[in-house]
């Protein structure tokens, strides 16, 4: 037993070695994970290239320019990183244990005060150490462990295979709301087949149910036909890229920080992305005044503003826009002639009781506007929220304050795609219409509903507490949606290191975290900043037993890496 615990130690030893190596060549070789095979820059395959005449018909000088100039940075070169070490960690798991820093108190203790004390502080060392990457780059709920929702799951499982509904054996194993909810809902498909194509903006029957939805949210009316079912919020948004952005001339008004599913979208439709600045002083309020400044500008550069983005809950800022702010952003849509795209999959997370989400087309229709005034679209998403759907790609957008003949031309480009698919337009119907009092899964639905947002709201408490805690680091406060955006003022040193390894300074930072942690943070400059500001976008989805380890990691990280480039 002894030989085994000072074998343990020494492993321990020889990993610690191991990841010191690791993080010196991950920033000093950056693509090395990068080729899948090291022949390809061998000089056999160099001359073999050379000795053909014909150059291949497809080269980066040779694609659409527009494909390489957009980016999507929550999936960007940390990320492909992460999975490439992911991939070694599972062929070798001692290759990268990224476990917590603590060697030394863990081998010392046995030296010093005998076997018994050493073996256990061992043993529970191991217990709790994490092996693996953890992703706090996306929000993807159910990757980070958040189970799904049990009676959406039983709606979709029986419409998937109706076969069992007949069956005596399906009411003890699925409730009765659930049973009555899938025959309802394969009544609405022709010939009750999930597999077939559907109409292009979706079942009729489950556009019914979500503008019902939207109308029991907002309190005015909503038309089912205003309803298009997507594959998720983005391909809605990329068509009304695609209707709106007519060249280069073409602006649309967007968020700094922004999402970057707006900058990559604009780019690959040849438009021009036209910044206004959220105010971090104030929370990341976002200034009417901050908007008229940079509409003026783009127009006296010959850009004619076509629309303005708004994503409220904030993504990556996670600020909540009070309703007067709200009425002043859609006058000054009015005024301007703007189309208001009003992200709004967040719609469901705001944490804070002095907050709450009102769409925008609510806002407009309590102002006295309605079709005719203001052309309002709204995106929803299953894959946010308590839900955390995103496998299963379900979406809608809800389009208002467009004439007929618009709407053929918007149905037309929905048509080219067939429709969306059509588990994901059953989730859509249910998020939009979820178990009421008096149903038998209400009162598990209602647990596990708010079981999740309660959860994420403490989540983003401790992270929100933790960042403002470390040196150099300040972060505001977390009302609403996934994520956390802090800013870090990062010494001098360090910024000229990352200008030496041709990073930006914060991803620079967030490089070396996943190298020492296995934590993968995406850098700030992914979605745009103040020019002179550094920040990193982290999810608040890992569970929330793990959230004390990822602060503690973060941490020590974080000081060593301060105390390296100080001074």
């Amino acid at each position: 037993m002894r030989r085994f615990v000072i074998g343990s130690a020494r492993n321990l030893i020889e990993s610690s070695r191991q990841k010191y190596q690791f993080e010196r060549s991950i920033l000093s070789s950056p693509y090395r994970f990068l080729s899948s095979s090291p022949a390809a820059d061998s000089p056999s395959s160099s001359s073999s290239s050379s000795s053909s005449t014909m150059a291949h018909p497809v080269s980066l000088n040779t694609i659409n320019p527009k494909v390489i100039e957009c980016e999507y940075a929550v999936r960007g070169e940390i990320v492909t990183l992460a999975q490439k070490l992911q991939e070694e960690i599972q062929t070798k798991p001692d290759a990268h244990p990224f476990e917590e820093q603590c060697h030394a108190d863990i081998i010392l203790p046995f030296v010093n005060d005998g076997f018994c004390k050493g073996l256990l502080q061992l043993q529970y060392y191991k217990e709790t150490s994490y092996v693996g990457i953890l992703y706090c780059n996306i929000g993807n709920p159910q990757s980070l462990g958040q189970q799904p929702i049990t009676f959406f799951r039983e709606v979709l499982a029986l419409c998937d295979h109706p076969a069992i509904l007949d069956k005596s054996e399906t009411q003890g194993l699925f409730s009765a709301d659930s049973i009555e909810r899938a025959w309802q809902i394969l009544d609405q498909i022709p010939g009750r087949a999930t597999g077939a194509y559907s109409h292009s903006q979706g079942i009729k029957g489950l556009r019914d149910t979500i503008a019902a939805g939207i109308e029991a949210r907002d309190g005015f009316p909503a038309d089912p036909n205003d309803i298009f079912l997507t594959d998720g919020a983005s391909p809605a948004v990329h068509m009304m890229m695609q209707l709106l952005i007519r060249s280069e001339k073409d602006g649309i008004l967007c968020p700094i920080p922004q999402y970057p599913l707006y900058s990559a979208s604009i780019a690959l439709h040849g438009g021009t992305l036209v910044p206004y600045y959220l105010d971090e002083a104030t929370g990341w309020g976002l200034e009417v005044s901050e908007l008229k400044k940079q509409l003026e500008t783009s127009r006296s550069k010959g850009i004619t503003v076509r629309a303005l983005v708004v994503i409220n809950p904030g993504n990556p800022t996670g600020q909540v826009l009070a309703e007067e702010n709200q009425k002043a952003i859609v006058e000054f849509c009015k005024q301007e002639g703007l189309v208001l795209l009003a992200d709004e999959v967040y719609q469901e997370n705001v944490y804070v009781p002095e907050k709450k989400f009102h769409s925008f087309k609510k806002v407009s229709r309590s102002m006295g506007y309605g079709e005719k005034d203001i052309a309002v679209v709204s995106f929803q998403s299953v894959s946010k929220g308590y839900y955390g759907e995103c496998g299963k790609r379900g979406g809608y957008m809800e389009v208002t304050g467009f004439g007929a003949d618009v709407r053929e031309q918007i149905y037309k480009v929905a048509s080219v795609n067939l429709c969306s698919n059509i588990s994901g337009q059953i989730l859509a119907s249910l998020v939009m219409s979820p178990p009421k009092v008096g149903d038998e899964s209400y009162e598990s639905y209602s647990a596990e509903r708010d079981g999740i947002l309660s959860s994420l709201a403490r989540r983003a408490k401790t992270l929100e507490d933790a960042f403002n805690k470390l040196e150099g680091v300040t972060c505001n406060k977390a009302e609403g949606a996934m994520y956390l955006f802090p800013r870090i003022d990062l010494p001098e040193k360090a910024i000229k290191a990352a200008e030496a390894a041709k990073k930006a300074p914060d991803a620079y930072y967030c490089q070396r975290l996943l190298a020492a942690t296995g934590i993968v943070f995406v850098p700030g400059s992914g979605f745009r900043q103040v020019p002179g500001t550094w920040h990193f976008r982290c999810t608040i989805l890992p569970q929330e037993e793990k959230i004390p380890a990822i602060v503690t990691r973060l941490t020590d990280f974080h000081k060593s890496f301060m105390d390296e480039f100080r001074g």
